[in-house]
């Protein structure tokens, strides 16, 4: 064991101040204990506890309060302090001699303020009830659970008794250990309890062994360690350590699991003493009894060391004058009990400050255990970071990247990069950029840095296997760049296709590498967004080296680009059964016109797939194709890309722009297309003035025959027209027929407009003046009569008007004119000669103005017209007179049209 676990430290870091305890009531050395003859002592949940040689316990709360009782009649013996409750169990003789155990309750007290004893136990080994044996009390212990108390004895016996021993109540005893040896002891402090799972286990010492007790359903104990100790040299360390055992001989320090040894320290030197204080193994050296190896060589006194196990340094260590009686811990320090009374504090420093002696002394290493163990995390960097700028200043620059590595995420990365941008360092500069791309704290310029690195070195190893890392950690963008200006293009297009950089990719596949071919290639892969982006941007470039591949391509983009396609298609096993039809997505083919810019055959024939493909064919589509029509191709192909224009603008789905379509037509001449376009859009005079200036005579008659019924005036437009040509003066006649047969012009008007041109003659319009010379005498002789019948009937009604006032009328009227029946009285007769009886018209008797219900109807229509001619005459009168006064006389105007002031006066049905 000692050949391969024993391990040394050497180094020695003073992380503590030592005081003398002073008084705080007197300001002098603390004197309390004085004089007491001390023999044990313990310490735990704020309290030192001391027992004397005259039976007293002294509870120490703190400097300057102290309760003193009695508990044996003899001396105490051993004091144990439970770490979780305020229960101490003291060992001592009463007037026999006889060793009892006794339990006090701190928290209860009696009348006198002391603690109470709960439970007094005889500590002798008893089998059956009997006494077997006396032996003097060497150790006790009791476990936290306050149902187990481990006493251990001079002959190499230990017990354990069982029961709560808190009640004064008789407890089972069972006897776990039992030395057969003669001179085999439990040494002082030799028992621990710790617990293992649910089961807690005895750690037991002998001046010869190292026993672990298990206590569960089936005891069991097992022989650890073959080495011993001798007395105060055990304790148990805390979950730092995992709660071993630990025991101190001349040579070293052992410590134990459950199970066996764990490690072995090699601190030479006699021992008198081992305690265990947060992570640091004190250890009290005997100089009376021989000479450490890390101590001075003087013969008398005490040498105190203080280990940090975990960390591997010497934390402190001091010599003592007289002798040490015990080490005690409490209120956050260390308390060294000397043999004549007085007390010492050491004072462990602080954090900060002790890695700051670790720094002066340049035991980094040590710093960052220390700041690890002590969970001191905002130091850690600072320690790397100067760890780092010691080993730099002193050449060893691999070790200084080391530790910079561990301050990444924290540490600004320039302050590491200007240290190591000299060309000799640039390994280091590279180890160090790669880390830092590793832990996603790169950006664009260290990747950039990176990459520079990687090239300068002719790295190419190393740089493929950058760009084909599987955790994309760094500036995709960066690095693509850096490899294009090193001309590593194909680094540069295995980063953009991993990393989805399809502008990138296709940059380099068509500029840097001229592979037209695959860039198609890669577009065809494409989902349907980048697929569409990228085609519109680099289109051109692939039209003018790869037209016809390109043409289809963008012909699939907008007419079957399936939605998820695979980049790489499946072969289609023959006889399967094939799923549901893939979704479809289009693009505007709108979109990719400019990229048959220099083209317009390819781009002629991906428009007309477009018309054949597509249902909906937008105006950009039709404008563009019907501009390749009318100007683009050969003379001799003319007429069959005019055959296909008209096609295009008689077709039902072309949403084409019809003015845009018209100003094309027109400038290129396109005859179907221009009338056509007219007649669309109802401009039948310019399809009549187009003729016209091809001089077409015929082509005239025909439209004005046509369009005559939606345009009249086609007709007056003609007329001017041929009254203007020589040779078309024979078709005047026939069209002064239909002008006068649609009433477009007065005869006047017709002569006036013809004697504007020389070629109209008299004998060309006097069959026009004839015919409606007599049409007007056979209106005026029409007049003329019914102006006679309404004179004769004036007459005749104003006779009977007159014969009404200055006559009697004679009623002879037989039968009412209602209900056909005989009349009879009473009865009610109108001037009308229309007779009634008096129960037919009984419903209009109310009424004033008793009217004839026969002839009412034709009475009230003469009133209303009546009413109508004089409110007209009214209101043409208020007319002028508000028109004379307004200054804006247009408005009043509008008003009275929009009031229909100037609308005829409807006839009545019959007039």
């Amino acid at each position: 064991l000692l050949s391969t676990a024993i391990q040394t430290l050497t180094v020695l870091v003073c992380l503590g101040k030592l005081f003398e305890v002073k008084d705080p009531e007197t300001n002098e050395s603390f004197s309390k204990l004085k004089d007491l003859g001390i023999t044990c002592c313990s310490c735990g949940r704020g309290m030192m506890i001391f027992g004397d040689g005259g039976g007293f316990v002294h509870i120490l709360m703190s400097l300057s309060n102290i309760i003193s009782y009695q508990a044996y009649v003899l001396r105490v013996q051993y004091i144990y302090q439970l770490k979780t409750r305020n229960i101490v169990v003291t060992v001592g003789d009463d007037e026999d001699f006889t060793p009892l155990v006794r339990v006090w309750n701190i928290d209860k007290r009696d009348k006198q303020g002391n603690p109470t004893c709960s439970r007094t136990i005889r500590a002798a080994v008893f089998s059956g009830g009997t006494e077997t044996g006396s032996s003097a009390v060497m150790a006790v212990c009791a476990h936290e659970n306050l149902n187990l108390i481990a006493l251990g004895f001079k002959d190499g016996t230990a017990i354990i008794l069982k029961g709560n021993i808190t009640r004064d109540r008789q407890s089972r005893q069972r006897i776990i250990h039992k030395e057969e040896e003669q001179g085999v002891y439990i040494t002082d402090e030799g028992l621990a309890f710790r617990q293992v799972g649910v089961n807690p286990v005895l750690m037991l010492s002998t001046n010869q062994a190292v026993y672990s007790c298990y206590l569960g359903d089936q005891p069991k104990k097992t022989k650890v360690g073959d080495v011993g100790c001798e007395l105060h040299c055990s304790t148990l360390t805390d979950h730092s350590q995992d709660f071993k055992f630990v025991i101190g001989r001349s040579e070293a320090v052992h410590f134990f699991t459950t199970e066996g040894p764990a490690q072995c320290k090699a601190f030479e030197g006699e021992k008198s003493l081992i305690r265990w204080y947060r992570g640091y193994l004190i250890v009290v050296y005997d100089m009376t009894r021989g000479v450490s190896r890390m101590g001075s060589n003087s013969k008398g006194g005490a040498m105190l060391s203080i280990y940090d196990i975990q960390n591997q340094f010497v934390a402190y260590q001091t010599t003592i004058q007289t002798h040490v009686t015990d080490v005690l811990m409490e209120w956050g320090s260390l308390y060294i009990l000397l043999k004549d009374g007085r007390l010492n504090r050491l004072d462990e420093l602080d954090t900060k400050t002790k890695l700051e002696t670790l720094f002066k002394k340049n035991l980094y290493h040590t710093a960052i255990s220390l700041a690890r163990s002590q969970s001191y995390s905002d130091g850690l960097v600072e320690i790397f970071t100067q760890y780092g700028d010691h080993l730099y200043s002193k050449g060893d620059f691999d070790g200084a990247i080391a530790q910079y590595k561990l301050t990444i995420g924290t540490l600004e990365p320039s302050y590491v990069i200007r240290k190591f941008l000299d060309a000799q360092r640039i390994h280091n500069l590279t180890d160090y950029l790669k880390d830092l791309h590793d832990n996603g704290e790169a950006n664009a310029d260290h990747t950039t840095l990176l990459l520079n690195c990687y090239t300068k070195l002719k790295n190419v190893e190393q740089l493929t296997r950058f760009v084909r890392e599987e955790k994309v950690s760094f500036d995709v963008e960066a690095a693509i760049k850096v490899c294009r200006q090193s001309t590593y293009y194909e680094h540069a297009l295995t980063l953009a296709q991993r990393c989805n950089e399809h502008d990138w990719y296709l940059l380099i596949v068509l500029e840097d590498l001229h592979r037209h071919g695959d860039a198609l290639s890669y577009i065809r892969s494409l989902e349907f967004q980048a697929a569409q982006s990228n085609m519109i941007k680099y289109g051109r470039n692939l039209v003018q080296k790869l037209p016809e591949e390109t043409t289809l391509l963008l012909i699939t983009l907008c007419t079957d680009w399936p939605i998820g396609r695979d980049p790489t298609p499946q072969p289609t096993t023959p006889g399967a059964i094939s799923g549901p039809p893939v979704q479809k997505l289009r693009s505007d083919p709108g979109r990719f016109i400019p990229v048959f810019v220099d083209n317009k055959d390819y781009l002629m024939k991906f428009l007309e797939e477009m018309t054949r493909l597509r249902e909906c064919w937008t105006s950009v589509v039709c404008n563009t194709l019907l501009e390749l029509y009318l100007t683009g191709g050969e003379v001799t192909d003319k007429s069959r890309r005019d055959e296909k224009a008209l096609h295009l603008l008689q077709n039902p789905q072309a949403q084409y722009d019809v003015d845009h379509a018209l100003m094309l037509s027109r400038t290129c001449d396109f005859r179907a297309g221009i009338l056509y376009l007219y007649e669309r859009t109802g401009l039948y005079q310019q399809i009549l003035a187009y003729h016209m200036e091809h001089c077409d005579i015929s082509l005239v008659m025909d439209t004005c025959k046509r369009f005559s019924q939606r345009d009249p005036a086609l007709w007056v437009q003609t007329l001017t027209y041929f009254a203007s040509q020589e040779e078309c003066k024979s078709k005047i006649p026939e069209v002064l027929r239909y002008i006068e047969e649609l009433h477009l012009l007065q005869p006047l008007m017709a002569v006036q407009l013809l004697a504007q041109y020389r070629y109209a003659t008299l004998d060309d319009i006097k069959p026009y003046i004839v015919h409606h010379l007599e049409a007007q005498n056979e209106a005026i002789a029409k007049d003329e009569r019914q102006i006679r019948e309404y004179r004769d009937s004036t007459v005749q009604m104003r006779e009977q008007i007159t014969e009404i006032q200055k006559k009697a009328k004679i009623f002879q009227v037989m039968k009412c004119s209602q209900c056909k029946r005989a009349l009879q009285l009473p009865a009610i007769h109108f001037l009308c000669q229309h007779s009634f009886h008096q129960n037919c018209v009984e419903d209009d008797l109310d009424n004033e103005a008793l009217e004839c219900p026969i002839c009412a109807c034709e009475n009230r229509k003469v009133l209303d017209i009546i009413q109508r001619q004089e409110q007209s005459n009214d209101l043409h009168e208020q007319f002028h007179a508000q028109l004379q006064r307004s200054p804006d006389g247009f408005s009043v105007v509008a008003e009275y049209f929009g009031r229909g002031v100037f609308s005829k006066v409807r006839k009545q049905d019959g007039d």
